[in-house]
């Protein structure tokens, strides 16, 4: 019998929340979806046609108190989900991001401790950005976390990161869960913030509570009309647009993907398993990919006869590295990714054939450019 029927999934309309919605109805539960269809994300303004009519829908915010009370009504756990997503533009659009992502927390969690709810169970959507760099390893002092690089060095096209004890170069490690946080924007704060206000409550008021740090997630239904998505996605879309993907640095910057599928399965085992109780995952591959490779990649598998454009411009506060240790994942929720990256790109690209692709790369850099952000 399971522990818990109703589900409220926050933002269950997008990307990642949609796919869970699809996951949760599978396996026999009851979904509720709290979404305000923000046109970045839904530029109609209306529910995808992929949305399952299973789900009952609200369109709601979740920086309204009456919108989260009608959508807590009756949920015994809650996946929250709904956020401003978007690093770069988190850096000027300050006051949203913190509403949406830090007060709309709160508010949640505001209701749950002041008001008579079912909810047994809070999963947070959280993110690797909230790390900054990764986890190094210096031949001489081991396991270090270095700050971010200077500017200065960046200037002169030094990519390099360095041992903050002895200033060698040092060399990528996967990061694990009980490394510093040292989060470089507004978005990663916010995405702290909620995991932290998240575990806390739930520890406070014995609500059993999991904290999933995402790394890079991809697949089917990704926008490919936001310049603020993801990397494969913002590549997809310059390449069906017959555009060169343009990528910052020299390319060999690396970051961890994971498929959707693979995601989603984690996200149902945080639900499921109380090994995950009052807890906070890695969720990726545990692989490092450059993202110079993954443009080369997404351009053979579309057929294309494009060129990744290596612009060797800066975007400030960037990390070079950052790849997930999934070690706790595999021990406590007994699972490990399935999907390899070359098969699950495959599959992207055969959806996204059918999917208008509308590139505003431009537009994103220019407003970083004009703050002087890139």
């Amino acid at each position: 019998m399971k522990k818990y029927k109703n589900i409220l999934v926050t933002g269950g309309a997008g990307f990642i929340g949609s796919h869970l919605v699809d996951s949760l109805i599978e396996n026999g539960y009851k979904v509720r979806v709290l979404d305000n269809l923000y046109r970045q994300i839904h530029p109609t303004g209306q529910l995808p046609r992929y949305f399952n009519p299973k789900a009952e829908f609200i369109k709601g915010d979740v920086t309204s108190r009456r919108d989260w009370l009608k959508a807590l009504q009756g949920m015994d756990a809650v996946y929250h989900f709904a956020a401003a997503v978007g690093v770069g533009q988190s850096m000027y659009e300050i006051e949203h991001y913190v509403k949406v992502n830090s007060l709309g927390t709160a508010l949640m969690l505001d209701i749950l401790a002041n008001t008579r709810h079912k909810i047994k169970k809070m999963i947070i959507a959280a993110s690797m950005s909230s790390y900054g760099e990764g986890s190094y390893r210096c031949k001489i002092h081991g396991t270090v976390r270095p700050p971010l690089r200077s500017q200065s060095k960046l200037e002169k096209r030094d990519f390099c990161v360095y041992c903050p004890i002895c200033d060698s170069i040092v060399d990528p490690v996967p990061t694990m869960e009980d490394a510093k946080q040292n989060s470089n924007s507004i978005y990663a704060i916010g995405k702290k913030d909620q995991e932290e206000m998240v575990l806390n409550i739930g520890a406070a008021y014995n609500i059993p509570s999991v904290a999933l740090r995402y790394f890079n997630v991809y697949g089917p239904r990704q926008s490919l009309s936001n310049p603020y998505n993801g990397v494969v996605a913002i590549f997809m879309s310059r390449i069906k647009n017959g555009k060169p993907p343009i990528i910052n640095e020299d390319g060999l910057q690396t970051r961890d993907f994971v498929h959707i599928r693979d995601l989603t399965k984690v996200n149902i085992f945080a639900l499921e398993k109380d090994s995950a109780n009052h807890k906070t995952f890695n969720v990726g591959s545990g692989n490092p990919v450059s993202i110079k490779n993954m443009a080369e990649i997404l351009i053979k598998l579309y057929g294309s006869k494009l060129t990744p454009e290596i612009s060797y411009k800066i975007r400030k506060l960037d990390v070079r590295h950052c790849f997930a240790d999934i070690k706790k994942m595999k021990q406590l929720l007994d699972f490990q990714p399935q999907i390899d990256l070359t098969y699950g790109l495959k599959e992207v690209i055969k959806w996204s054939e059918k999917e208008q692709a509308v590139d505003k790369l431009d537009f994103a850099m220019k407003e970083l450019e004009k703050r002087g952000l890139r």
